[in-house]
């Protein structure tokens, strides 16, 4: 792992421009890496033109701003994919239009589409990994509070504030040492959690509207309707995928919304592995967090039944 790090770093130094990707429908995570890799890579080479790519997700604008670039930057750069398991998933598909490609990422490698892969299934999240890759070249000195604050947002957000199973000792390191930089940690955190009041009524529906059985699974579905009944976008409705996370006995859950061409079907789970479910069904992820899209409710109604199988 850490040879591979001297690798990756020499590589960058060869490069005058680097453009750095993450996947589509971006998380925390993928924006603190994407963002927090950017920024150290500025102070580190202030004389490289650093880009970052892919659509807006406009809740977490506040993160940071994504890069508009023509295509001929692309000629003589250096890509690098952040937190993204598989090619069809990078956001901007120009990704493979570089000189080179390296994919740095904490998902199961199933796909390799890098011509060097920094894969560790051990990290909490693709932003702890940057961290370390940070720390290894002793460049913590170098590195400011948004740095920082990117990198602590990206891994608040793929532990669920440190309680999934993902939080290590390590982990919760990393975090105090990047809340030692001059950022305020309660006020990103507050932004991270922020929801437009008008999504609100919508999390109501959620509460009254799952399906839970006595086994412990439970899903939930949103169709067309419903987004037009609540006047909320299909990436608004994701953001309450965990509103049902507390319910005594809940083991595995499903939340499944109509997104007119997919059902963009995303999987938790506490302590069981669904991974391997999405798998079959064309999609991936982490043991307790997966995603799926499937064609239609009666393809979604199968993937139920194969997760409530798992009980």
């Amino acid at each position: 792992m850490v040879e591979q790090f001297n690798e990756i770093m020499e590589i960058i130094e060869s490069y005058d421009v680097v453009i750095i990707h993450r996947h589509v429908r971006p998380d925390p995570d993928a924006l603190g890496s994407q963002l927090g890799l950017k920024r150290y890579l500025q102070l580190k080479f202030p004389q490289k033109k650093i880009y970052v790519v892919g659509e807006r997700e406009t809740s977490l604008d506040f993160m940071g701003e994504i890069d508009e670039i023509t295509d001929d930057l692309y000629k003589d750069a250096l890509v690098i994919v952040c937190d993204t398991a598989n090619a069809p998933r990078i956001s901007d598909q120009r990704f493979n239009e570089g000189q080179r490609l390296i994919k740095i990422d904490h998902h199961p490698a199933v796909d390799q589409y890098g011509e060097v892969n920094y894969v560790n299934v051990e990290a909490s999240s693709t932003s702890e990994i940057i961290f370390d890759f940070i720390a290894h070249f002793n460049d913590l000195s170098i590195i400011d509070e948004n740095v920082a604050r990117l990198l602590y947002l990206g891994i608040v957000g793929d532990t669920g504030r440190f309680l999934f199973n993902n939080t290590t000792p390590h982990t919760l390191q990393v975090a105090s040492q990047l809340i030692e930089y001059p950022f305020n940690p309660n006020e990103a955190l507050n932004h991270l959690g922020e929801k437009d009041p008008k999504l609100l009524p919508f999390q109501g529906y959620v509460l009254q509207n799952f399906d839970l059985n006595d086994k412990g699974f439970c899903k939930i579905t949103i169709s067309q309707d419903v987004l037009e009944e609540y006047n909320i976008a299909a990436n608004e409705a994701s953001l309450f995928v965990n509103a049902i996370a507390d319910i005594k006995g809940l083991k595995i859950w499903v939340f499944a919304v109509d997104e007119g061409s997919e059902i963009r079907c995303r999987i938790r789970s506490k302590n069981i592995v669904i991974n391997d479910v999405a798998s079959d069904f064309g999609g991936g992820g982490h043991p307790n967090a997966s995603g799926v899209s499937v064609s239609s409710w009666e393809r979604f109604n199968l993937l139920a039944e194969a997760l409530n199988n798992k009980l």
